[in-house]
């Protein structure tokens, strides 16, 4: 029986992680499951799941779960500590799922004990990327990525030697506002643009995708992750969602994943790694498919990805900035207080300052560096939100 940990379990990636694993639970022991403010999915899950422990990261919430898990057995938790601790307990698969850069100390947490980390928490890597591997080669921990694109990219590069990739190129779906001229963009409101036209998504990953900052974070994540130099990522919109990625080898050929919209596909991947299983997601009929587009990335139209390729070219603790911003200018967007443009100016304009500030792209590459840059960097955001805006 493998002892299985799901951090984010009532976000879209934890519940659809939970699907898989009901359909088959007498084959694992759930360890731990974490969460936010959902208290009520997060003790239902635990009990039906007959988890162990059930933590909420707030701790204000504590009280009410621990009197919905009250007669179960199951223990219950609550803080940002109180996650970390349940993350580290022994588990054989650990789903990292928790959203933004909350999911950094989990994540390292459940490498340092040896699980093997199925990777859908972007910001990881994003903000810590050299800290991550070095833990998980310390440790002998395996990261399986989970992302619909760098799981294609993974499953593509089965059997195949990565000095032969010259090229990956991961898709886009364009978002809610593909479609709209780029002067429409400014006046765009956070309901619309946590629509999503093939993904159903939380909504701050469904603006990041309008916006396509989950697009510039991923181009950083497939840098770090499967060690390929900026200049061999590429990023093009593809409407349909249904080539994840390709990989361009060293003879021209072009290796493409093509699935439907189902995030259940890459979970159950990392899941049952390095088996293939079956899996409850749509089979494909290309006949009535027809027709797949592709469309290039405007960079003017989404300066998030260019962005991206500054950080990864500053290096260092850049792409810690670049994060910390981004979700400090996200929740500026959300709460009204700046337009949807004005994210990638905001997340700019912390880059430029924090660049010339003592070196601080340059630091040291240990976690409380990585905090520090993340706290600094959401207060320089916010006082040019403040401002500025």
């Amino acid at each position: 029986m493998r002892r299985v940990s799901i951090l984010g379990a009532t976000g879209s990636i934890g519940q659809n992680t939970i699907d898989l694993i009901a359909r088959d639970a007498d084959a694992y022991q759930v360890v731990a499951l974490t969460g936010g403010q959902n208290i009520e999915q997060l003790a239902e899950d635990a009990i039906r799941m007959r988890a162990e422990v059930a933590v909420t990261c707030h701790e204000a919430l504590y009280p009410a779960l621990k009197s919905a898990l009250a007669g179960t057995g199951i223990a219950a938790a609550a803080g940002d500590a109180a996650v970390a601790e349940a993350a580290a307990r022994p588990a054989d698969w650990v789903m990292s799922a928790i959203v933004g850069a909350a999911g950094l100390v989990p994540g390292l947490a459940a490498i340092k004990q040896g699980a093997t980390l199925a990777l859908a928490n972007k910001e990881t890597l994003v903000a810590a990327g050299p800290l991550v591997l070095a833990e998980s080669a310390k440790s002998g921990a395996r990261i399986l990525p989970v992302d619909s694109e760098h799981s294609a990219i993974f499953q593509a590069l089965a059997g195949e030697d990565i000095a032969a990739v010259e090229r990956v190129i991961i898709t886009a779906s364009g978002g809610a506002f593909r479609d709209w001229p780029t002067a429409a963009l400014a006046g765009a409101t956070p309901e619309q643009a946590a629509t999503h036209p093939n993904w159903a998504m939380g909504q701050r990953i469904t603006i990041d995708s309008a916006s396509l900052f989950n697009k510039a974070l991923e181009i950083i994540e497939a840098h770090e992750f499967f060690g390929l130099a900026p200049s061999q990522i590429e990023a093009v919109i593809h409407p349909e969602s249904l080539v994840h990625a390709l990989v361009g080898f060293n003879d021209g050929a072009l290796m493409a994943h093509v699935g439907p919209p189902d995030m259940r596909h890459a979970i159950g991947y990392a899941l049952h790694w390095p088996e293939r299983r079956e899996l409850p997601v749509e089979r494909l009929d290309l006949v009535k498919i027809g027709t797949l587009s592709f469309r290039a990335a405007d960079t003017t139209r989404y300066p998030a990805l260019r962005l991206a390729r500054e950080v990864m070219e500053a290096g260092g603790l850049a792409g810690a900035i670049f994060n910390a911003a981004k979700e400090k200018a996200l929740d500026a967007f959300i709460a009204r207080r700046i337009g949807f443009t004005e994210m990638a100016q905001v997340v700019e304009a912390v880059l430029d300052k924090m660049s010339s500030e003592n070196g601080l792209e340059n630091a040291i590459f240990e976690i409380d560096a990585v905090l520090d840059v993340d706290r600094l960097a959401r207060i320089r955001a916010g006082e040019l939100i403040d401002q500025h805006f």
